[in-house]
């Protein structure tokens, strides 16, 4: 399941993440700036470049080599990027667990389609990383991908005082998570 492509809603696949994305993310990235600006850090300008999105996935692609991440692509029917799913700081031994992140271009916002492929993703999370455990955070004010971990079956589990640097200040996250099953863990 983890190399699979997966149809989601409104004729989106989610898909690995290759190399070759690098133009398609940043042309996406680019277009969904100002509408991902409250909730991202601030980025230098370059990685709203291909070159900029080569070193990124170069990066990214190598913790996944490494066991460490797995990304993917939100992509539509041209294979244009119009999203991205992210399990990092994959952990094993007794702990299982993985950090979620993801964003949907501005164009898709608001139509089921990050829920959809939160599922997707914990279901492959579980079945093939046999991961027990996903954490995700937001900005206090995101009460829209609130919601999206909450209908994907995550329960908030704290705040987090000045957590993360976005926006070009600290900001306070709430804290989430999703127990994926209480087997014990898979060699």
């Amino acid at each position: 399941m983890i190399d699979d492509i997966h149809s989601l809603t409104g004729g989106v696949r989610l898909r690995p993440v290759t190399l070759d994305d690098a133009g398609a993310f940043a042309e996406a990235l680019t277009r969904s700036r100002a509408y991902m600006r409250r909730w991202e850090p601030v980025r230098p300008e370059l990685f709203y470049t291909p070159e900029g999105q080569v070193q990124r996935l170069t990066g990214l692609l190598a913790e996944r080599d490494a066991g460490r991440a797995m990304p993917w692509a939100l992509a539509d029917d041209e294979d244009r990027v119009v999203g991205a799913m992210t399990l990092a700081r994959i952990e094993r031994g007794p702990f299982r667990n993985a950090r979620l992140g993801y964003w949907v271009a501005v164009d898709r916002a608001g139509r089921g389609l990050a829920t959809a492929a939160v599922i997707r993703v914990c279901e492959a999370a579980r079945d093939d990383l046999g991961l027990h455990r996903i954490e995700a955070g937001t900005v206090l004010d995101n009460v829209a991908s609130q919601r999206v971990l909450a209908k994907s079956g995550f329960e908030l589990c704290g705040t987090a005082p000045r957590y993360l640097h976005i926006n070009g200040a600290w900001q306070d996250h709430r804290l989430f998570q999703r127990i994926l099953h209480d087997g014990p863990p898979q060699s």
